[in-house]
């Protein structure tokens, strides 16, 4: 599906993203706020329904492939934001990782596995292109480790966000550096490990600095209890053939 109608015009509002990339609450690029932080406040402090998204929530589904999808489920009053995944055969969506102010797990996908998952969703709808408002919304929950090309990862999504700032728009707006800051963990002695059936989890031994706040961090126990190894598996598959189908190579 394409973007929400409730979405669409935030998508291009230096607030809604103040708020989705927690820099109203101190988070990365707090400091260039610049006028916004007052105007922020002013909204906290008033108690008006006049439909702001910041009272909204929404589930933004974006379908890889013959019927799989990666599902966005953002509750902006509560500064929640998770990640789902959903396949023909799964009776109920399969959440990945969460983030928030308080006990965040973001952290569910490699930098490769996220940006094929946007090339896939940019080759299903046109209208998503690659870099642009899926990898925006989606980055925050994937991390880059020691054998990832960070600087194409930052690039991408400088890009991203940049094919949704408005033109005449000078003030704050997110970038690469403010997402890598949170999801850079190399050197941070996270390894990977992988099964049989393919599917991946990391370990952290120990960390100078980050911590790695993932719930892929076992191997498929085959029970509800643990990371949704299939389903992620299963939505990877379908990307991948949806993309090279297209006849465009993956990167």
């Amino acid at each position: 599906m394409a973007i929400p109608s409730a979405l669409q015009e935030p998508l291009h509002d230096p607030v809604f993203w103040a708020r989705f990339t927690f820099a109203y609450e101190e988070g990365p690029g707090a400091d260039r706020l610049g006028d916004l932080a007052d105007l922020l406040n002013d909204d906290d402090d008033e108690d008006d329904d006049d439909g702001d998204f910041a009272d909204s929530a929404v589930d933004v589904a974006f379908e890889v492939g013959d019927g799989h999808h990666a599902i966005l489920s953002m509750d902006a009053s509560a500064d929640s934001y998770s990640l789902l995944v959903t396949t023909p055969g799964l009776a109920e969506p399969a959440e990945l990782g969460w983030d928030d102010l308080a006990h965040w797990h973001p952290h569910a996908l490699r930098w490769s596995e996220l940006d094929l998952i946007c090339r896939a969703i940019a080759t299903r709808d046109p209208r998503l292109r690659h870099p642009g408002a899926p990898l925006a919304l989606l980055c925050r929950f994937a991390a880059v480790f020691d054998d990832d090309d960070v600087d194409q990862a930052v690039a991408d999504i400088d890009a991203a966000y940049a094919a949704l700032r408005p033109a005449q728009w000078k003030g704050y707006w997110p970038c690469g550096a403010d997402w890598l800051s949170r999801a850079d963990f190399r050197g941070e002695h996270v390894t990977w490990q992988r099964d049989e059936a393919g599917n991946q989890w990391a370990r952290q031994d120990d960390h100078d600095d980050e911590p790695f706040y993932s719930t892929r961090t076992g191997p498929d126990t085959g029970t509800a209890d643990g990371f949704p190894h299939a389903p992620l598996r299963a939505v990877l598959g379908a990307a991948t053939a949806t993309v090279s189908g297209s006849g465009r190579a993956l990167s």
